[in-house]
Protein backbone atom coordinates (compact mmCIF):
# COMPACT_ATOMS: atom_id res chain seq x y z
CA UNK A 1 0.00 0.00 0.00
CA UNK A 2 1.70 3.88 -1.12
CA UNK A 3 -0.48 5.43 1.21
CA UNK A 4 -1.35 5.02 4.54
CA UNK A 5 -4.94 5.17 5.84
CA UNK A 6 -6.08 8.69 6.82
CA UNK A 7 -3.14 10.34 5.51
CA UNK A 8 -4.02 13.52 3.19
CA UNK A 9 -3.15 13.57 0.08
CA UNK A 10 -4.03 15.81 -3.22
CA UNK A 11 -5.88 14.88 -6.37
CA UNK A 12 -3.54 14.98 -9.75
CA UNK A 13 -6.23 15.52 -11.92
CA UNK A 14 -9.94 17.00 -12.07
CA UNK A 15 -13.22 15.49 -10.75
CA UNK A 16 -15.70 17.30 -12.72
CA UNK A 17 -18.54 14.90 -11.24
CA UNK A 18 -17.61 16.22 -7.87
CA UNK A 19 -16.65 19.91 -8.43
CA UNK A 20 -13.15 18.45 -7.47
CA UNK A 21 -9.78 20.21 -8.89
CA UNK A 22 -6.69 18.98 -9.45
CA UNK A 23 -4.53 20.37 -5.93
CA UNK A 24 -8.16 19.99 -3.83
CA UNK A 25 -6.69 17.84 -0.60
CA UNK A 26 -8.30 14.34 0.11
CA UNK A 27 -8.44 12.29 3.25
CA UNK A 28 -7.53 8.25 2.58
CA UNK A 29 -9.94 5.96 4.23
CA UNK A 30 -10.19 3.49 2.03
CA UNK A 31 -7.69 0.88 0.59
CA UNK A 32 -8.59 -0.70 -2.31
CA UNK A 33 -5.79 -3.40 -3.24
CA UNK A 34 -6.15 -4.96 -6.57
CA UNK A 35 -3.79 -8.34 -7.64
CA UNK A 36 -3.12 -7.66 -10.84
CA UNK A 37 -3.20 -3.65 -11.61
CA UNK A 38 -3.33 -0.78 -9.62
CA UNK A 39 -4.60 -0.64 -6.54
CA UNK A 40 -7.59 2.50 -5.84
CA UNK A 41 -8.44 4.32 -2.95
CA UNK A 42 -11.26 5.92 -1.38
CA UNK A 43 -10.79 9.66 -0.33
CA UNK A 44 -12.54 12.27 1.47
CA UNK A 45 -12.96 15.67 0.70
CA UNK A 46 -13.91 18.66 3.67
CA UNK A 47 -14.64 22.12 3.10
CA UNK A 48 -13.15 24.34 4.69
CA UNK A 49 -14.97 23.82 8.18
CA UNK A 50 -14.14 20.51 8.02
CA UNK A 51 -17.47 19.25 6.70
CA UNK A 52 -17.62 16.55 4.20
CA UNK A 53 -18.22 17.29 0.15
CA UNK A 54 -17.58 14.22 -1.63
CA UNK A 55 -16.15 11.02 -0.91
CA UNK A 56 -14.48 9.18 -4.58
CA UNK A 57 -13.04 6.31 -5.39
CA UNK A 58 -9.89 6.86 -7.26
CA UNK A 59 -6.11 4.76 -8.44
CA UNK A 60 -3.00 5.63 -6.83
CA UNK A 61 -2.01 7.25 -9.75
CA UNK A 62 -4.72 9.93 -9.45
CA UNK A 63 -3.16 11.04 -6.12
CA UNK A 64 0.36 12.40 -4.39
CA UNK A 65 1.51 12.80 -1.20
CA UNK A 66 1.34 16.37 0.06
CA UNK A 67 5.64 18.17 0.67
CA UNK A 68 6.62 20.54 2.83
CA UNK A 69 7.01 22.84 0.09
CA UNK A 70 3.64 23.59 -0.46
CA UNK A 71 0.63 26.16 0.60
CA UNK A 72 -2.53 25.49 1.30
CA UNK A 73 -5.33 27.69 -0.29
CA UNK A 74 -9.18 28.17 -0.25
CA UNK A 75 -11.55 28.28 -3.41
CA UNK A 76 -14.93 28.44 -3.80
CA UNK A 77 -17.41 26.26 -5.02
CA UNK A 78 -19.99 26.76 -7.91
CA UNK A 79 -22.72 26.18 -5.41
CA UNK A 80 -22.76 25.47 -2.03
CA UNK A 81 -23.00 21.80 -0.40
Amino acid sequence: MAFELFSRVALKEDFPGHKLQKGDIATIVEHHPVKNGEDGYSVEVFNALGETIAVVVVSESQIERLMNNEVLHIRVLDEAV
